[in-house]
C-alpha cells in the first residue's frame, strides 16, 4: 500500500484512476489544479505523485520544476500530447516515468508498481555484481558503495560527493549506482534501464540520456569539474573513478 498523489482537472480520468489505484490497496489523494497539488505535495508528501501535464492555473511541468527544487519524490507524467519535446523536458526536470493519454488501467498500475518498487528501500532488483549469489549481491548492494569521491549508500539513499551532498530521484541513483558499481566499464543504454526499470517497463534511449544529463548537472553544482560520468558514443557510459 503506497500514499498516491494524483494531480489532474479531468473528473472522469481522476474517478477512473483513483479507483484502480484504490483496488490495489493504495491510498489515493486527488486535487484538479497544479497550484493545489503541489500545495498538497510540499505540505503532505506522499510515497507517489501522479501529475497530469495540462492543468488550470500551474501545468505538471511547472509543478515537477518547482517540488523538485526540495524534494526528490517519485513522480509519473501524465499527457494527452503526442510531443517528443514534452517527454524529454519531462525527463530533463525529474520525471521518473512518463505515460501518454489514452492509456490502460493495467499499463498505469503497472508503472506504479515499477516506480514504487524502485523507491522502497527493500527493493528486490538483482543487483549488477557478477559472480556473486542473488543474496551475496543483495548483501553487498545494501552496503554503502564508495568510488573515489563518490559515496552511495542505498539504505540511506544518500549520495556524497566530496562528502557533500548531492539530491538524486530513485532513477538517477539507480543509474549511477550501476555504473560505480564497476568502474571503467562500459555499461550500454540497455544495460542501465535494466538497472533502473522493471521488466515491464519500456524507455528509450532519450530517458537514459536525459537521465545523465540531469545527474552530471547535479554533481556540477557540487563540483564544477566533476566528470566521472563518461559518455562513449554510440555505444553507453561509464564510470571513471576520480
Amino acid at each position: 500500500m503506497a500514499k498516491i498523489t494524483l494531480v489532474d482537472d479531468d473528473e472522469n480520468i481522476v474517478t477512473s484512476i483513483s479507483l484502480a489505484l484504490e483496488s490495489h490497496g493504495h491510498v489515493v489523494r486527488a486535487y484538479h489544479d497544479g497550484v493545489a497539488g503541489l500545495q498538497a505535495l510540499e505540505q503532505e508528501p506522499p510515497d507517489l505523485a501522479i501529475l497530469d501535464v495540462k492543468m488550470p492555473r500551474m501545468d505538471g511541468m511547472e509543478v515537477l520544476r518547482r517540488l523538485r527544487q526540495t524534494s526528490e519524490l517519485p513522480v509519473i507524467i501524465l499527457t494527452s500530447k503526442d510531443e517528443e519535446i514534452d517527454e524529454i523536458l519531462g525527463f530533463n526536470l525529474g520525471a521518473d516515468d512518463y505515460i501518454h493519454k489514452p492509456f490502460s488501467q493495467r499499463l498505469l498500475i503497472e508503472r506504479v508498481k515499477a516506480v514504487l518498487r524502485r523507491a522502497r528501500a527493500d527493493d528486490e532488483e538483482e543487483p549488477d555484481v557478477t559472480g556473486m549469489s542473488p543474496a551475496a549481491a543483495a548483501a553487498a548492494q545494501a552496503k554503502p558503495l564508495k568510488r573515489g569521491k563518490l559515496t552511495l549508500d542505498p539504505q540511506r539513499h544518500d549520495c556524497l560527493w566530496e562528502e557533500r551532498p548531492v539530491k538524486l530521484t530513485v532513477t538517477e541513483f539507480l543509474l549511477l549506482q550501476s555504473l560505480a558499481q564497476r568502474p571503467g566499464f562500459v555499461k550500454s543504454r540497455d544495460n542501465l534501464m535494466d538497472a533502473a526499470y522493471d521488466d515491464q517497463v519500456y524507455v528509450d534511449d532519450r530517458t537514459i540520456d536525459s537521465h545523465v544529463k540531469r545527474m552530471r548537472k547535479k554533481f556540477r553544482q557540487v563540483d564544477p569539474e566533476f566528470d566521472a560520468i563518461e559518455t562513449l558514443y554510440g555505444v553507453g557510459y561509464r564510470y571513471r573513478e576520480t
